[in-house]
């Protein structure tokens, strides 16, 4: 039941290629950003969409797999779990952020629509 304390499921988009990071210890990291689409109707019933950006980052194997895989584009069904980072500006002002941190991910559209 741990499991499903933080979990977040996402379809959407790659807004860009992954940019992906090996440390000099061997671990890689790759990060995205993801936009997932919602559509309403508003007050005057005419369908309005809401397009929600999503940093994303995947460590080791899942990483090296999103190098290999995913490009701009691309429409995925991902896995993982909310991770809230902070830090400190040039200026020393704290700041703050929310990143889904993922654990899986499937491809749905074979390649980017162009």
């Amino acid at each position: 039941m741990n499991a499903l304390k933080n979990k977040v499921s996402l379809i959407g988009r790659l807004g860009a290629q992954p940019e992906v990071v090996t440390f000099e210890a061997g671990r890689t990291l790759a990060r995205f950003t993801l936009a997932t689409n919602e559509g309403y109707k508003d007050k005057s019933g005419q369908w309005q969409d809401i397009t929600q950006w999503h940093n994303i980052s995947a460590w080791g194997k899942t990483a090296e797999l999103v190098k290999k895989l995913l490009n701009k584009g691309q429409e995925i069904m991902l896995e993982g779990k909310l991770v809230n980072q902070s830090y400190e500006t040039k200026s020393g002002e704290k700041r703050y952020s929310t990143i889904v941190e993922i654990s899986d991910f499937l491809i749905i559209s074979a390649r980017a629509e162009k």
